[in-house]
């Protein structure tokens, strides 16, 4: 009995350990502001706001999706940030390296949990990445609606704050369509209406 309590308390010790290391996450801010336009937005928030796009959205997934899996890759995905940080993705500078220090964040952080719990959550972020799973594509697809959604919403705050263009959005937003052609031509009807509204460079 006490061994089973020793192995339990370990295992506990290393869980309450990446819950109180993942509280990071909440200091990593993004270009994107929060659509009343007070703040920049933190990668916590977003990971959260792409959890309840998941609960809404997952319906018009093109194949079908896992929801709980949906869920569990859109948590995760960003969690290398903590080590990381976030990257613009417009920023081609900035952009040099950013596997190998995604690829070396995800090794320390996930290595705080039980090796089982590592293995999933690895898995999970190096699925987003690759994203050849319908539920990662979706995850992916999401991931790069959000940000157009709070773009619309604030007048193109980071797009005209960094001269983004038409052409660099849909190059960067194209994954949506692998993922759902209703999203994509929803969105590519919102970027539309944002060039002729003076709010995103054609």
């Amino acid at each position: 009995m006490d061994d089973e309590r020793a192995v339990v308390g370990e295992r506990l010790a290393r869980q309450v350990e990446f819950i109180v290391e993942i509280d990071r996450l909440k200091t990593v801010l993004r270009r994107t502001l929060l659509t009343d336009r007070s703040r920049n937005e933190n990668s916590a928030e977003h990971s959260w706001h792409l959890a309840v796009m998941a609960l809404l959205l997952h319906e018009y997934a093109e194949e079908p999706v896992n929801l709980r899996r949906v869920l569990k890759i859109v948590l995760v995905h960003d969690l290398v940030e903590i080590d990381a940080g976030d990257t613009f993705c417009y920023d081609e500078d900035a952009n040099r390296g950013r596997e190998e220090r995604e690829r070396l964040a995800a090794r320390r952080l996930f290595s705080v949990l039980p090796a089982d719990q590592a293995a999933e959550m690895h898995g999970l972020w190096e699925e987003f990445e690759a994203r050849e799973t319908a539920d990662a594509r979706f995850a992916a697809a999401l991931d790069r609606m959000q940000p157009l959604l709070s773009n619309l919403a604030t007048g193109g705050h980071s797009w005209r704050k960094h001269g983004v263009a038409l052409e660099q959005v849909l190059a960067r937003t194209a994954p949506i369509g692998d993922a759902s052609a209703d999203l994509w031509e929803y969105m590519r009807e919102r970027l539309a209406e944002a060039v002729d509204n003076g709010i995103l460079d054609p």
